[in-house]
């Protein structure tokens, strides 16, 4: 009798909840309102992924919207496209999904919302719409409250909060022990910034004990806060918490409106989260209606080299200096500035004997000299005495060379903002089609790096870049969502620890294989690999750095962290000192046919093999973490009946990142479709195949 009466009383609860699987029926969507708020759950394969959890806005001029509901009536459609991307994984993406929006009202204040659900087979997009109406206008976002509540304390791949930089290490352990591991890392170092000591930034990767990899991030961030999340650890809820302006507000809004996507993917196989474009499909379709100017491509530069500290970016000795005033020919030179005309025809040259067509230059510009702009005085359209653009910029393209433009603003954007239309200018008149940007330091006058008014800068470059036909790559942005796919000229993001910091700090081996789980969800990164020489003292005598990874590793990054936008970031001595394995860096393509994920897991090992576009060649990369992994490969993605040629970089059998990061192979091999190679990474290493077809077709 008891058993009957409690069914009597969940059964309105049971007849008000709306369920939507999947295309696939992987996945399964419940959505209810439990006692007046908005409640969601998730499952895969008939497995609880989230618990119930609520959904809410906290608004600062009008009454919240986090309780008081009803339902007012739903719709449900399927939609399925398959679309090209001007550049990616894969010639072609399809995007399938069943989709379920929910009208709600506030029934105190007559407010209506819609909560809108896409469910693909690996997971799900949520986000808040809000109608025009009179009882909600222009709105001030006190807190986004979207829930996670999850089904255990998983193992989690994090970045703790910070609202400024995710350059960080990933940390892995028990979400019962962030707090204890964050307040031990602010103790230890006190500039590390974050909201509170249990915040974590997105995309975040969770594991399961029962094996399934969940990653929540967030697609299509316009006009909006960047979101975080905060971990409630006594119950195991997570929640959406956004990036705040110097003030304390969350964001702006004027309806008709609607938030980013939540996103929630799942999978008991790792290398299906490596192959979801859920994020990119949650995007809008391409709006520009010219991209024949956008191409991925691979690039040189004066750059490793003021990494690790050999030359310099300023002209002449620290100094405040007017940029726009200031007679630099009358500085005394520091002697080292590595934009010199010499020495950026000297990289030309290398860059174009070894076929790379694009050379980036930075510290060209005149202002370095304010020591990362305590005075906010960057010149962006007026070069150093030394560094002559047209003249410079005529002899790369009698080379085959195109220049690559740097704009470092410090995060002095209002400054930026004033000079960018003629900034941009400058470039398209002078021959350059890309510029990476840089927003080292605090953000002035908005606050942080993630809130509203840099999410609008970081588009608005994008835009204004389409507009004199620039690629941008940007570094120090927010964190990409899958606005590439809307904007394609957004051809990268830096937005991770990457290379950069093997010239100092270092970058602990097993961070290239999380990246593919994390960041690069939301897009592509600049990581610039290519560092053959592990030993930083010999470019720079005075620095005693040594790069944690080996030859091969970094020659399979190529291949395992995708980018249209590909770097050979050493100098030309070392390539010279490696000229054999600099061979694969030269022959690896950079915009793809076909793509497959042949084994991965987060921490440990990633193996992808990529068809490079317009051509029959196969590229096979592995990378290991922090211990050894050996591989099993069948060659099954080749076209039976044709020989083809492996050419193998593998780790030597004494390779080892700390003491042999030098020693390595280089075999070949005929293989087929079916072959099997049996491959040993060692820890921090990796193995690299170009596979070629014996004749060509």
């Amino acid at each position: 009798m008891r058993k009957w009466f409690m069914l009597l009383c969940c059964w309105p609860l049971l007849l008000a909840a709306e369920e939507l699987s999947s295309p696939g029926g992987q996945t399964t969507l419940r959505f209810y309102i439990d006692q007046g708020k908005l409640t969601y759950e998730l499952h895969y394969k008939g497995q609880p992924v989230l618990r119930p959890s609520h959904l809410g806005l906290e608004l600062v001029n009008w009454p919240s919207l986090m309780d008081g509901f009803s339902l007012v009536k739903t719709e449900r459609s399927t939609f399925d496209e398959t679309w090209q991307p001007v550049w990616g994984e894969e010639r072609a993406i399809r995007n399938h999904y069943n989709e379920l929006a929910a009208e709600v009202v506030q029934e105190r204040t007559q407010r209506h919302i819609t909560l809108r659900f896409r469910v693909y087979d690996e997971g799900i997009g949520l986000r808040y719409e809000l109608p025009c109406q009179e009882q909600l206008d222009n709105v001030i976002v006190g807190e986004e409250h979207t829930q996670f509540a999850l089904t255990g304390d998983h193992t989690a791949f994090w970045l703790p909060g910070d609202y400024d930089t995710d350059e960080y290490e990933y940390t892995v352990s028990r979400l019962s022990e962030v707090r204890q591991l964050q307040e031990q890392a602010r103790t230890e170092n006190a500039t590390q910034r974050g909201f509170s000591s249990t915040g974590l930034q997105t995309s975040l990767l969770l594991k399961t004990d029962g094996g399934l990899y969940i990653n929540i991030h967030e697609a299509a961030l316009v006009d909006y806060s960047c979101m975080h999340l905060n971990l409630d650890d006594e119950h195991m809820v997570l929640e959406s918490w956004l990036t705040p302006d110097a003030k304390g507000r969350k964001g702006f809004i004027r309806c008709p409106t609607h938030t980013p996507w939540r996103t929630v993917m799942v999978t008991d196989d790792a290398r299906e989260m490596l192959a979801s474009r859920l994020i990119l499909n949650l995007n809008e379709p391409c709006k520009l209606t010219d991209t024949s100017w956008i191409h991925p491509t691979k690039y040189m530069g004066v750059w490793w080299e003021m990494m690790t500290g050999k030359s310099t970016w300023n002209y002449a000795d620290y100094q405040a200096v007017n940029p726009d005033t200031t007679d630099f020919a009358r500085l005394t030179p520091t002697g080292r500035h590595g934009a010199s005309r010499e020495n950026v025809m000297r990289y030309i040259d290398y860059a174009s004997e070894h076929g790379f067509p694009a050379l980036l230059v930075e510290g060209w510009n005149c202002g370095w000299e304010d020591s990362w702009q305590k005075y906010n005085n960057y010149s962006f359209t007026r070069p150093y005495p030394d560094f002559p653009v047209q003249e410079l910029q005529s002899y790369a393209r009698s080379k085959g060379v195109r220049l690559i433009m740097h704009h470092e603003t410090s995060g002095s954007v209002a400054h930026y903002e004033r000079y960018m239309d003629e900034a941009y200018a400058f470039a398209h008149d002078n021959g350059y089609d890309l510029i990476k940007t840089g927003y080292v330091g605090n953000i002035f006058p908005s606050g942080h790096h993630g809130d509203q008014w840099m999410v609008d800068h970081f588009l608005y470059s994008v835009q204004l870049g389409a507009k004199y036909h620039l690629m941008i790559d940007g570094h120090e942005a927010v964190r990409p969502t899958g606005l590439c796919r809307t904007y394609p000229n957004l051809v990268c993001n830096e937005s991770a620890r990457g290379m950069e910091f093997q010239a100092s700090a270092g970058v602990q081996p097993r961070h290239v294989t999380i990246l593919p789980f994390t960041r690069l969800q939301g897009g592509p990164m600049d990581y610039t690999p290519g560092i053959l020489e592990m030993d930083v003292s010999k470019v720079n005598p005075e620095n005693h750095s040594r790069v944690k990874a080996t030859v091969c590793n970094q020659l399979a990054l190529y291949v395992t962290l995708y980018s249209p936008l590909q770097m050979a970031a050493d100098v030309p001595e070392s390539y010279e000192r490696y000229s054999d394995a600099f061979q694969f860096i030269k022959d690896v393509a950079v915009d793809w046919e076909e793509s497959r994920y042949l084994e991965a897991e987060p921490g440990e090992y990633v193996t992808v093999a990529r068809k490079a576009k317009g051509s029959d060649d196969w590229f096979v990369g592995s990378v290991a973490g922090s211990k050894a992994h050996e591989s099993v490969i069948a060659l099954d993605f080749l076209q039976p009946g044709i020989q083809y040629t492996a050419t193998i970089y593998e780790d030597g059998k004494d390779a080892s990142w700390q003491e042999r990061p030098d020693s390595y192979s280089i075999r070949t091999k005929k293989v087929k479709k079916g072959s099997r190679l049996r491959l040993r990474a060692v820890e921090g290493g990796g193995w690299a195949i170009r596979i070629t077809p014996m004749v060509k077709r």
